[in-house]
C-alpha cells in the first residue's frame, strides 16, 4: 500500500484537503502521481489491486477513487459496480490505448469519467477538487458547431448522429475541442494527447487527424484546419 506523505487534516468530522484513492498495479506510476498531486494539496493513498481498493474505499471514504482499466484481482468494472452499490463515491477510470471497450463498460457501470493513463495532473486535479467541494465530478458535454463530445458517456455526435471513435482519436478530438478556435502546436498535442515529448512523431499526429476528419465528415478540412508549420485548429463551421 502507498501511504500519503502527509496525513489527511481533519477539522472536527470534516477533512480539510481532498483524499484520492488510486488503485493501479504500477506502483511507480502511483508514486509519481502522488508526488505531483500532493504538491497541489491533494492527499493520495495508493493500492495495487481491486480487492485492496474495495477495502480502503470502505475504510477511508475518499472523495474520489481513480482505478486503472487493467486493475488485477477485482477488475475495474466489477469494482465500480460494487462501489456504486454501497457508497456514492465518484470513480474515475484510467484508460490507455486499447481500453475503449473497458471505458464503455465502466461508464455504463457508473464511472464518473475516463481519464488518460499515464495520468495527467491538469486533467485529474479539477475533478478531484470538484468532488471535494461538493460539485459534480463529471464534465459537461463540449459543443463546437455541429460536433458534440460527452466525456462521461464516451460519446461523440455530429449533427445529432453518433460517431464511434477509437480512444486515441476521442482524446485528440477532446483536446482540440477544449482549445476550439485556438491553434495548438504539434508539440502540445503530443504532450497532452500522447503524454510524450517526442517532437519527431508529427506523422503520427497527421495520420490520426486524417482519420478523425474522415469519421467526422470533415471532407474539406474546414472543421480541423491545418496551420502549416505549426499545428491544428478546430473551428466552428456554423459560426
Amino acid at each position: 500500500m502507498i501511504q500519503p506523505q502527509t496525513a489527511p487534516e481533519v477539522n472536527g468530522d470534516t477533512r480539510t484537503a481532498p483524499l484520492l484513492l488510486v488503485a493501479d498495479p504500477e506502483s511507480t506510476l502511483v508514486h509519481g502521481l502522488a508526488d505531483a498531486l500532493e504538491r497541489e494539496g491533494v492527499v493520495v493513498m495508493g493500492v495495487t489491486d481491486g480487492a485492496q481498493a474495495l477495502l480502503q474505499a470502505g475504510a477511508l471514504r475518499p472523495d474520489v477513487v481513480l482505478v486503472s482499466a487493467s486493475l488485477p484481482v477485482i477488475g475495474a468494472v466489477e469494482f465500480i459496480r460494487a462501489v456504486r452499490l454501497s457508497r456514492p463515491i465518484p470513480v474515475l477510470l484510467g484508460v490507455g490505448e486499447g481500453h475503449a471497450e473497458q471505458a464503455v463498460q465502466a461508464l455504463a457501470a457508473g464511472a464518473a469519467a475516463c481519464v488518460a493513463r499515464p495520468y495527467r495532473v491538469p486533467e485529474l486535479l479539477p475533478l478531484v477538487q470538484a468532488a471535494f467541494s461538493g460539485e459534480s465530478a463529471s464534465r459537461r458535454a463540449l459543443v463546437v458547431g455541429s460536433v458534440e463530445l460527452d466525456v462521461n458517456a464516451y460519446q461523440v455526435k455530429v449533427d445529432g448522429h453518433t460517431v464511434h471513435l477509437p480512444l486515441r482519436e476521442f482524446e485528440l478530438l477532446h483536446y482540440l475541442m477544449r482549445n476550439a478556435q485556438r491553434t495548438v502546436t504539434r508539440e502540445q498535442i503530443m504532450r497532452h494527447v500522447w503524454n510524450s515529448t517526442d517532437t519527431t512523431s508529427t506523422n503520427t499526429i497527421a495520420v490520426h487527424v486524417k482519420r478523425l476528419r474522415a469519421r467526422l465528415g470533415d471532407t474539406d478540412d474546414q472543421l480541423i484546419q491545418t496551420v502549416r508549420g505549426v499545428g491544428y485548429r478546430l473551428v466552428d463551421r456554423t459560426a
